[in-house]
C-alpha cells in the first residue's frame, strides 16, 4: 500500500475567530500503480490535501502513512519522502528558477547528493520522457510556452525517480492539443513505469478518460470515492455541490430518455461512439 490517509484534519486559523476546516476527517488508501483523479470546486480542499501527501503541510490531526510508515513520526526523512512522492504545482513558474532547462531538471538529483554523471543522466532521461526537444534544453525555462514549462516541471520531478507523481491542474491554461499531449504523456508514465498518479483537475472529461478511480472533495470532506462510472452516476448530486459530469454523460441520459437503448454509465466520447455503432450494427 503506497499511501494511507487516516482521520486527516487541517484547520486554518485554529483558535481564532476565523477558524475554518480546510480538511475534515479525510480517510483513504491508494495502492501502488493506481491512477487517481481528485475533483472539487475551488476551496474544496483538493490542493491542501495533496500538499499533505509529501509532507509540505503538517495536519492539525490525523496520520499519513507512506509504505506503512507515518511520515510525521520522529526521525522520518521528509527529504527522502519528497524524492519518492513528487508534486507538480499548478503553476510551473513556482518550481522553475534555474538559468536553463537542463540545470533546472538537475536541481533535484543534485540535492540528493548524487554524482555529477548520474545527475546529468537522470536529467537527460527525464527530459526525454516528457518529449521536450533537446534544442530547448539550454534555453531559459521562462522563455518557453506554457505547455513546455509544464513538461520541464514534470521532468524536474521525474529526475528524482519518484514512485508517486502528484499533479495539481497540470493542463490549466493550455489549448486542447497541449492538454492532450500533457495528459497522454502522464498516462504513458503510468503505463510504462507502473507509477502511481494522483491528478487534480477541473475537467470531468479528462478525469473520465484517464483515471481508474475518482475522489470528490467538498468543503474539506471526501464525499465520493469510486470508479469514474460509479461517481458520475451521481451527476445530479455533483451539480448540487457545484460540479458536473462529463458532457457525454448528459447526452447519453438524454438519448436514454428518448428511448434509445444505450448504457447510462458511459463517461467518455469513445465509449459513446462504440455503443452507438453497436446499436447501428443491430
Amino acid at each position: 500500500m503506497a499511501i494511507k490517509v487516516e482521520n486527516l484534519n487541517y484547520i486554518y486559523g485554529q483558535g481564532t475567530a476565523f477558524e475554518q476546516y480546510a480538511l475534515k476527517d479525510v480517510n483513504f488508501e491508494i495502492p501502488d500503480g493506481q491512477f487517481v483523479g481528485i475533483i472539487g470546486h475551488t476551496g474544496s480542499g483538493k490542493s491542501t490535501l495533496i500538499q499533505h501527501l509529501n509532507g509540505l503541510i503538517k495536519p492539525t490531526s490525523g496520520h499519513i502513512y507512506y509504505n506503512g510508515q507515518d511520515i510525521y513520526q520522529e526521525g522520518y526523512s521528509l527529504k527522502l519522502l519528497r524524492s519518492k512522492v513528487g508534486l507538480v504545482f499548478q503553476y510551473p513558474e513556482h518550481q522553475l528558477f534555474e538559468v536553463d532547462v537542463f540545470s533546472d531538471v538537475c536541481y533535484g538529483p543534485k540535492n540528493l547528493g548524487l554524482p555529477k554523471e548520474e545527475i546529468e543522466e537522470r536529467a537527460k532521461e527525464a527530459l526525454t520522457l516528457v518529449n521536450l526537444d533537446e534544442s530547448l534544453w539550454k534555453q531559459s525555462p521562462f522563455e518557453l510556452s506554457g505547455g513546455q514549462k509544464r513538461r520541464v516541471a514534470i521532468a524536474g520531478v521525474m529526475a528524482m525517480k519518484p514512485e508517486v507523481l502528484i499533479l495539481d491542474e497540470p493542463t490549466a491554461g493550455l489549448d486542447p492539443k497541449g492538454r492532450d499531449e500533457i495528459l497522454d504523456q502522464i498516462l504513458e508514465l503510468h503505463d510504462k513505469k507502473g507509477m502511481t498518479i494522483i491528478l487534480v483537475s477541473h475537467s470531468m472529461e479528462d478525469i473520465a478518460r484517464y483515471a481508474d478511480r475518482l475522489m470528490v472533495m467538498n468543503q474539506g470532506e471526501k464525499v465520493y470515492d469510486g470508479t469514474p462510472k460509479e461517481v458520475f452516476e451521481h451527476y445530479k448530486e455533483l451539480e448540487a455541490i457545484g460540479l458536473a459530469a462529463p458532457q457525454i454523460t448528459y447526452i447519453v441520459h438524454e438519448l436514454k430518455d428518448h428511448g434509445v437503448p444505450i448504457d447510462n454509465d458511459i463517461t467518455t466520447v469513445e465509449e459513446a461512439k462504440a455503443a452507438i455503432l453497436r446499436l447501428l450494427g443491430k
